[in-house]
């Protein structure tokens, strides 16, 4: 044990020695590695310190190289700039006419070299180019704006009457193909203002316009061209005043275009017959020419709206295509003045002298101002239309409130109209059968007049208003027809007057859509008010005659009559007899003159209504006839035998029957349905 254990010892000892050993070496190999690495440290810096001049000097080298490349680029790049410049003058100073593409393309290449110069400071030679690019392209922006002017000028053509009535579909009726209405449902064709050809031309040059600056030269080139097109556009009624101050370039061509096309759709309106009127010259015009005017006008109208304003836009839409205030901006010029001339008849109309035959001509022409509001409003959209919506949708208020005040004046003057022209047969006044016509036709714009007077309505509809001013017209005239009644001589003759003409009051209201407006309640009250009137005529003209008929203070005289006759002939019957027939015939005699007389006068008075004049002869006769038959029955024996009995018996019942035919003939009875004449001059 000891011996291995000795032995494993020695065997420790000697690798510990062999790792000494080893440890050593590796100590002194690392200590001639550093030796040898800060021998090379000191070699490196030494090449270093050899080498660096000479770096130093190739990258300055370098540096050079480079600016001088950088140099003769930015030499490039200005002589470049310049050759364009010197190349674009001679084009500019010519015509843009002589090729608008290769005039075009060189103003893009001032506005280049202008970017440049502005962005690039080489000194003076810059500083000169600048401003030679800057003269060029002040003479190319009024270059163009000539030519614009130019071409506008050129092709902007009046559009001949021919041409628009092409554009319109087929109508309805050929009687009148110059005035007649266009089918609503049908698709309209556009008419041309501007050759195809010219629009991309003028696209070209409003578009070229945004590159452009501003300089005021460009205003007084642009008003001497405007006085001209004044002067030769004579039928102008003012001279065009412009005034710019430090306007984009495009301003010009804004002015350009809106003053041409504007000229020119005046011009074309004016072909139709449109211009500016007052309400003055309207009111010096006779009815007929008027009327004829305000027909002529609402074609115009429909005309202007449907084709003329469209086709407009249509066109601006092209020629300043992507750039819609621009555009929105240019036809709402363009088109504002002929609007206002188109609109100041209407205008003109509404504010002229009221009749009460005027509200038919403001509700026609409310009506197709009203139709058309529609298609105003989208030809007319956007926010710089917005003063042409407004005149627009101004014109139909006018026509609304001038239509509503001629029916409130029109009951006024009813009012105040004068009671002395009485009337001497009881017909049917003028006054009432111009009133029952006017409703009558007032229902023909029944849907209109129901907006007209919405606003007034009383929170049951839009009827409300209507109503109580169709009521307070006829409540007018039954007021007036009332002061009348009471100025005829003849009581009956009033009453008669009264009957007569609040029949024709129920009957035009009957026969019309105003008995929906008024109602049955109303209609039923004004019946009854007929029959009161009959049986009060019955009374007062009928009532001398019945009470000649009537037994009171006959029947004593007639019982001393019946004994003498039937008993002894003494003195006593005989007397009694005698006096009891002279007060018969006496009584006879009265009825006869009563009747008569009544007869002879009524005879000359009227009943138009062929229905009430029979139910008004047939009542009469219904009280008058078996009244004197059982007069004649009773007292009739008496009389009979006497010397001369027909003078006092005159008349049979069948006579007096006949005769009662004959009252109320003075006028052949009218037919209700006949149609009167609408407009009354």
């Amino acid at each position: 044990m000891e011996r291995a254990a000795a032995a494993e010892t020695a065997l420790l000892r000697e690798k510990a020695s062999l790792l000494r050993e080893s440890m050593r070496r590796s100590e002194a190999v690392r200590e001639g590695s550093a030796a040898a690495v800060d021998s090379i440290g000191r070699r490196m810096a030494a090449v270093d310190e050899a080498v660096r001049p000479a770096q130093a000097r190739t990258w300055s080298a370098y540096s050079a190289h480079d600016n001088v490349a950088r140099s003769l680029r930015a030499v490039e790049a200005v002589v470049r700039h310049l050759d364009a410049v010197r190349e674009a003058e001679s084009v500019i100073l010519e015509s843009a006419s002589k090729g608008l593409t290769g005039y075009l393309d060189t103003v893009d290449k001032l506005k280049s070299a202008e970017d440049f110069f502005t962005s690039n400071r080489i000194g003076k030679a810059g500083d000169d180019a600048l401003k030679r690019v800057d003269e060029l392209l002040h003479k190319a922006a009024a270059e163009l704006e000539n030519e614009f002017s130019r071409v506008l000028s050129e092709c902007s053509k009046p559009v001949e009457l021919e041409q628009l009535l092409k554009c319109l579909p087929s109508r309805s009726s050929a009687k009148d193909s110059a005035e007649s209405q266009p089918n609503p449902g049908a698709v309209l064709s556009l008419p041309t203002l501007i050759e195809p050809r010219y629009v991309p031309r003028l696209s070209k040059l409003a578009q070229k316009s945004l590159q452009l600056g501003c300089h005021k030269q460009f205003v007084k080139i642009y008003r001497c061209k405007l006085l001209q097109v004044s002067n030769c556009l004579t039928y102008l009624q003012c001279s065009v005043t412009i005034i710019f101050h430090d306007l984009l370039a495009h301003d010009i061509f804004l002015h350009s275009s809106r003053d041409t096309r504007s000229s020119t759709l005046e011009l074309t309106l004016k072909q139709l017959g449109v211009e500016y009127v007052t309400a003055e010259e309207v009111q010096t015009a006779q009815a007929e020419s008027r009327n004829a005017k305000i027909t002529h006008w609402i074609r115009c109208l429909q005309i202007a709206v449907k084709l003329l304003f469209p086709s407009e836009r249509a066109l601006c839409d092209q020629i300043f295509e992507g750039k819609h205030a621009w555009k929105d901006h240019c036809f709402a010029a363009a088109t504002s003045k002929s609007l206002l001339n188109l609109l100041s008849f209407g205008q003109a109309i509404s504010k002229s002298k009221t009749s009460p035959d005027k509200v038919f001509l403001l509700l026609d022409m409310f009506d197709r101002t009203l139709e058309l509001q529609s298609e105003v409003e989208a030809v007319f959209a956007g926010d710089e239309c917005a003063e042409n919506r407004k005149s627009a949708s101004t014109l139909v208020k006018c026509l609304a409130q001038a239509a509503k005040k001629t029916l409130i004046d029109f009951k006024d003057s009813i009012v105040k109209e004068s009671p002395k022209n009485t009337s001497t047969d009881g017909d049917v006044h003028p006054l009432t059968s111009y009133v029952g016509n006017y409703i009558k036709y007032l229902m023909d714009y029944l849907s209109s007049l129901k907006l007209i007077f919405q606003e007034s309505s009383n929170g049951d509809g839009t009827k409300s208003g209507l109503v109580s001013e169709i009521s307070g017209i006829i409540h007018a005239v039954e007021t007036n027809l009332d002061v009348k009644a009471k100025q005829c001589k003849d009581h009956a003759l009033g009453i008669l007057f009264l009957m007569n003409n609040i029949n024709y009051i129920v009957r035009s209201i009957r026969s019309s859509e105003a008995k929906d407006l008024v109602g049955d309640d109303w209609i039923q009250r004004r019946r009854r008010t007929v029959q009161q009137h009959a049986t009060q005529y019955k009374r007062v003209a009928w009532g001398k005659v019945l009470d000649c008929l009537s037994a009171q203070g006959l029947t004593s005289s007639v019982g001393s009559a019946t004994e003498g006759i039937a008993g002894s002939v003494g003195s006593i019957g005989s007397h009694s007899s005698t006096t009891s027939t002279s007060v018969i015939k006496a009584r006879f005699k009265s009825f006869n003159k009563q009747f008569e007389e009544v007869c002879q006068t009524q005879m000359n008075w009227a009943i138009p209504d062929n229905e009430l004049r029979d139910n008004l002869i047939l009542a009469v006769a219904e009280i008058l006839l078996p009244a004197y038959r059982s007069f004649l029955k009773r007292f009739g024996p008496l009389v009979e035998n006497s010397h001369h009995a027909s003078k006092y018996m005159k008349y049979t019942p069948e006579a007096l029957e006949q005769t009662l035919g004959n009252l109320f003939a003075k006028k052949i009875p009218v037919n209700w349905d006949t149609d009167c004449t609408k407009h009354s001059n």
